[in-house]
């Protein structure tokens, strides 16, 4: 007997996490709301408890010691300025890009589709208390730093998404249905486990490894993030405490310990920390010697470029947006902003697009809505250069004047929806054409 499959319509009796997260019913959410309630609160607690953990419970939540001797987690690669800077280049741009739903028109042109219900989410609120724009930011981190950024799909009762709620990574797994093989969603909420259908969950994900989940690239890299963090916290050792000396004292004669101390202490009150640059005043026939930087000292700022330059690697991120900018080649800002779009963020503007289509867009309308981000902010040029490519482009009848002053953020004008050569006369065959 053949079995048809039902079109996915929820109901709030048959979805627990409906009922946490609707707001036409809100007295049916209170159980569910305290279960993830308790998830952060235990969240927070295992953080508070687990300042020196032993390996054993690393290795449990996967933060295995890298060789260099640290435990990599993405809490512990964001203190990295390198990860942070790659993490939150790309994290701010995806939020911070304007992204439309659009729906195709019979001529091929294309408007913004803003009764389309997703158009709301993904432009304005995802839901009453997170804007659009952190929203984006938030999951593409969660990816980066995860591998996953997770947000459950609170629909109303005809399925129309109406709101989107970030879902913690580490309370989330990915399974694939023993039947049918697509992936389901499992919620850990601390008190058991509640399943949720993969329609009901934006998945942006990482590059993936088996094709179902992003893998991490924290831990995927960790080696590279571990020996940043160790080159770090060496040179603060080495400059912020004294650990490599400025210089050194000399006298001609013989120094008993009691002198030796006292001279010490005299220096270091009046050269070390905020007192530093200041006059020396030397007693005993004293000479202060400098250090040059030693060929050791040139190495370790050598290793440590190379460890950054290996987390703009690891994210693909231009070395200059991390202010690595010992081979840096300046182009002009169009140049480096469609450097950055094309190798870096392309791949994460087609998964979120992607995943809007799949999760969001009802099968029958995908045909004529879609979403695309405008990346036009990234290849914007100078005024000198975007004024000659407009007047190009008007001039070959491909956009009009009220089109660029719309591109300009200025308001439109009459008579400017014509495509006419304004280098031609009025009487001209362009103009008469």
């Amino acid at each position: 007997m053949a079995v048809g499959i039902k079109p996915h319509v929820h109901h709030p009796k048959a979805c627990p996490l409906f009922r946490l997260f609707s707001r036409q019913q809100p007295e049916a959410s209170a159980p569910v709301a305290d279960d993830v309630r308790a998830i952060n609160c235990t969240a927070d607690d295992e953080t508070r408890s687990l300042a020196s953990p032993e390996d054993w419970l690393l290795d449990l939540f996967g933060a295995i010691p890298a060789q260099a001797g640290v435990s990599v987690t993405p809490a512990t690669a964001m203190r990295s300025t390198a990860v942070r800077a790659a993490v939150e280049a790309i994290a701010e741009a995806i939020g911070g890009l304007p992204l439309h739903v659009y729906e195709r028109g019979e001529d091929g042109a294309r408007d913004r589709a803003t009764d389309h219900p997703a158009y709301v989410l993904l432009h304005d609120d995802a839901n009453d208390w997170t804007p659009a724009t952190s929203f984006r930011e938030q999951l593409t981190r969660d990816a980066l730093l995860h591998g996953n950024g997770y947000a459950f799909i609170n629909r109303d009762r005809d399925g129309l998404p109406r709101e989107l709620i970030r879902l913690r990574p580490d309370a989330v797994t990915v399974e694939l249905d023993a039947l049918t093989s697509e992936p389901r969603y499992r919620l850990n909420d601390g008190s058991g486990q509640r399943y949720l259908d993969r329609r009901d969950v934006l998945h942006i994900a990482a590059p993936s490894m088996d094709g179902v989940k992003g893998a991490s690239p924290v831990q995927q890299c960790r080696e590279a993030i571990a020996l940043n963090i160790v080159m770090e916290r060496h040179a603060a050792r080495l400059f912020g405490r004294g650990a490599r000396p400025s210089g050194i004292l000399r006298f001609p004669g013989k120094l008993g310990a009691e002198t030796a101390k006292r001279i010490k202490a005299s220096w270091q009150a009046a050269h070390a920390g905020e007192n530093s640059g200041g006059t020396a005043v030397l007693e005993e026939d004293g000479q202060f010697q400098a250090l040059t930087l030693s060929s050791v000292d040139a190495q370790f700022l050598e290793l440590w470029q190379h460890s950054i330059l290996e987390i703009a690697r690891i994210f693909r991120v231009p070395p200059h947006m991390l202010f690595e900018l010992g081979r840096a080649t300046w182009g002009n800002a169009a140049e480096m902003g469609a450097t950055f779009l094309r190798f870096t963020l392309d791949r994460w503007l087609k998964a979120w697009q992607g995943e809007i289509r799949l999760k969001l867009i009802a099968p029958d309308d995908r045909a004529r809505f879609y979403a695309e981000f405008l990346t036009d902010d990234l290849l914007r040029t100078d005024l000198g250069a975007r004024a000659d490519a407009y007047g190009k482009l008007i001039a070959a009848r491909i956009l009009n004047p009220n089109e660029v002053r719309a591109m300009e953020n200025r308001a439109p004008y009459a008579g400017g929806d014509k495509f006419q050569n304004p280098n031609t006369t009025a009487g001209g065959a362009a103009n008469a054409a």
